[in-house]
């Protein structure tokens, strides 16, 4: 998600106060000492399906915030050490002619591909760097109002679909909150037709913590973007069409597992977050699904990736 300190969220679900100074504590009384943050710690990788198969594909999902930032910030040092079949990035906010060297060169992902915004430069942005060639590559979800952001890219592999996107922001007052829930069916739609084809896995920062537990503080936050009625019914008509959500198949309970934290009062190490990136599965590929990973732990942007192992 792009910038969300700028929105104005409620990111104090700790109770602290906004500009981060302590209440005076009253006379005679000890002050009150702050409760320690519950971190989530990721799990080893599970490499074996329910139906025993064991993990070949391995595709990991990371907003970057700003592609030329984050390779300054080394990011490309932790992508080699996850080592991924398939790294899909939103949010690069970078043309191609721009594009680092550092990148554009990686000899562990010889095929390489670009979407950014026709209209505004430093906007948007998705890429995808494979292994192997894909069969085909397509950009966008064939509607022009859409496609000119430069949100979605589509790989065809011999077994399933790769869609990684970069869903818009309903933005601060919800001024794009119309064009979101337009995006949402169209989206939806895309991937239906595409799933009648062949099995998908769609990742990427859909921009909706979908439930309560999805976001550290779910009161503050109705009717801030990413938490509206609306971008969570829509989210919710995804998994209706025939999509799971890998992360809750796996964990349906599991809590204080986010994938975002605005950079503004120290939200990461206390760990007031949202669950906005995931990997999405046909229902084809659910049981090969072996693990879906949130790598907290990795810096270089508000978003920390994510990774899925699959058998395919």
């Amino acid at each position: 998600m792009s910038k969300r300190a700028k929105k104005n969220q409620d990111v104090s679900a700790d109770g602290g106060n906004d500009n981060g100074s302590e209440p005076a504590a009253k006379k005679g009384k000890k002050t009150k000492e702050p409760e320690a943050p519950i971190l989530y710690e990721d799990p080893p990788d599970k490499l074996t399906s329910k139906d025993g198969r064991a993990a070949n594909t391995k595709i990991t999902s990371w907003n970057v915030d700003g592609l030329r930032a984050w390779v300054k910030k080394n990011g490309l040092d932790w992508v080699r050490q996850e080592a991924p079949d398939v790294l899909c990035l939103q949010e690069t906010k970078c043309a191609e002619k721009a594009l680092p060297a550092e990148i554009t060169s990686m000899p562990e992902y010889p095929h390489k591909y670009w979407a950014g915004s026709e209209d505004k430069e430093g906007y948007s942005g998705v890429a995808m760097l494979c292994k192997t060639e894909p069969i085909k590559v397509t950009y966008g979800i064939g509607k022009e109002e859409h496609d000119k952001e430069g949100r979605v890219i589509t790989a065809e592999f011999p077994s399933f679909f790769l869609v990684t996107a970069y869903v818009p922001n309903s933005g601060r007052g919800l001024v794009r909150l119309d064009y979101r829930k337009t995006w949402d069916v169209d989206f939806r739609t895309y991937l239906s037709d595409l799933d009648k084809r062949k099995p998908l896995v769609l990742c990427g920062d859909l921009n909706v913590a979908h439930q309560e537990i999805d976001l550290k503080n779910p009161k503050g936050n109705r009717k801030n973007a990413g938490f509206t009625p609306e971008e969570r019914e829509g989210f919710g008509q995804l998994l209706s069409a025939g999509f799971t959500d890998s992360f809750r198949e796996l964990y349906p309970e599991q809590t204080n597992a986010y994938t975002f934290w605005t950079y503004m009062m120290n939200a990461r190490s206390k760990n007031v977050g949202w669950r906005l990136d995931y990997f999405l599965l046909s229902a084809a590929l659910v049981p090969g699904l072996c693990d879906s990973k949130i790598r907290n732990t990795a810096m270089g942007s508000d978003h920390c990736p994510i990774t899925l192992h699959l058998a395919v």
